[in-house]
């Protein structure tokens, strides 16, 4: 199995199809299980938990300085101890794999490697 977590973000204006239910239910499989596809197979979402504001913003702050690396960026509801990730290709109205090469980096963050 590949390690998405290697992998670089390709960039991506549209002019692609997204990925089907049955591609992301494959991709989905490579990241961690809490990981969860919306009804439509075009977001996949992960709520953090955390002890306190600081430790949320903290990790929120290195996903933020990620993605601007990847040139990929989530949307994030972020609250005290919580921070909920959302990844979707917006250029394409669903999913690529760049959002489960992000999926896999955030969850390498969050397991500090």
């Amino acid at each position: 199995m590949n390690d998405l977590a290697e992998k670089s973000c390709v960039p991506c204006e549209g002019g692609i199809s997204p990925l089907t239910r049955e591609e992301a239910e494959r991709y989905l499989k490579k990241i961690a299980p809490e990981w969860t596809l919306n009804d439509d197979a075009t977001e996949i979402r992960r709520e953090f938990t955390f002890k306190g504001f600081q430790k949320t913003i903290g990790f929120v702050n290195a996903i933020a300085w990620m993605a601007n690396q990847e040139g990929h960026h989530p949307d994030m509801e972020i609250g005290w101890g919580r921070a909920l990730i959302r990844w979707s290709t917006h250029a394409i109205g669903g999913l690529s794999e760049n959002d489960f090469i992000c999926a896999a980096k955030t969850d390498r963050i969050h397991n500090g490697k």
